[in-house]
């Protein structure tokens, strides 16, 4: 019997990982908006992809 992992129960689960390698430029952004808006790296990426949902084509 596989052993079920326990966690915090989530109605959004992340199970995709990514890595990223950014410039200078880029990782100075990420810094200052994630202590603008008091969020973290990932939530800062998060919000980011979703901004470019407009540009995908239909």
């Amino acid at each position: 019997m596989a052993k079920k992992k326990i966690g915090r129960p989530t109605d959004n689960p992340k199970p995709h990982r990514i890595a990223v390698r950014l410039d200078d430029e880029s990782k100075n952004i990420l810094d200052r908006y994630c202590r603008q808006e008091n969020v973290s790296q990932m939530e800062a990426a998060r919000r980011g992809i979703k901004k470019l949902k407009d540009d995908l084509k239909k």
